[in-house]
């Protein structure tokens, strides 16, 4: 009876976390919560099934973010088939590494060179597409800066809350693999179809496009997964101490 009453419980928190990330992300996407630089649209509303995955569990929050993901691109641009290749799965892989690395004990500082290299890749990868006039120099600019701004709270994090290390360095990572893949998947299937024009538009796209929606997907999600996760988590720590019994710390 526990096993089946921890199962319904994994099934009613995936269900909020995919209703959550999908109701705000819709809402992102029309402007009213989510901040804008420029053609830059940020991102925060990554922060609800990475918290999810972190306190409950890796399937709640890597189910929670792929349902809600599947429900908010059917509605924002209607392409079924990108969703599932994309959005989806990219989504699951992210928050499953964030919440099965948020329950692992690391050591300082693995965490420090894993958390700082994850985080410079993208930033490099920027740099790269500019220099290579591939990339508008004040958009490379913001993706540079937020990378900037996410490592310094990543660093401080570390410092300050070192038993949350296990959730920044997932963090670091799930967003990378989640980020590589959606670059990778969306530039195959405009080699295909034509993507929406609220996916980008666009069709048999050059492969440094890929390189171009990762940086982006990054850039614009990693600064609210390191600088609110750990306070949030604390407080959820404090308020539900029962979700965080038996970890490794």
């Amino acid at each position: 009876m526990a096993g089946l009453r921890l199962r319904t419980l994994d099934v009613s928190a995936a269900s909020i976390c995919a209703a959550l990330y999908a109701g705000f992300g819709i809402l992102a996407w029309l402007g009213l919560v989510c901040p804008m630089v420029g053609v830059v649209r940020f991102w925060p509303v990554v922060i609800i099934p990475a918290v999810f995955s972190a306190v409950l569990g890796p399937l709640v929050g890597g189910l929670g973010a792929a349902v809600g993901i599947f429900i908010s691109d059917m509605i924002i641009h209607g392409n079924a088939l990108l969703s599932l290749l994309a959005g989806v799965p990219a989504n699951f892989l992210c928050f499953y590494i964030i919440g099965w690395l948020s329950r692992r004990d690391l050591r300082g500082q693995d965490a420090v060179a894993v958390g700082t290299a994850g985080t410079v890749a993208p930033a490099a990868v920027t740099a790269l597409l500019c220099s290579g006039g591939l990339m508008n120099p004040s958009v490379g600019l913001i993706f540079a800066a937020a990378c900037a701004i996410a490592l310094a709270f990543l660093l401080a994090s570390l410092k300050i809350a070192p038993k949350w290390k296990g959730y920044q360095v997932g963090s670091v990572l799930g967003l990378l693999v989640g980020s590589t893949w959606i670059g990778i998947f969306v530039w195959l299937f405009s080699q295909f179809f034509v993507l929406p024009l609220a996916a980008g538009g666009g069709f048999k796209l050059p492969f440094y496009a890929a390189g171009i929606w990762m940086t982006w997907t990054f850039s614009t999600e990693i600064p609210f997964l390191v600088a609110l996760g750990p306070p949030i988590l604390e407080a959820c720590s404090r308020a539900f101490p029962q979700f965080f019994q038996g970890r490794e710390r």
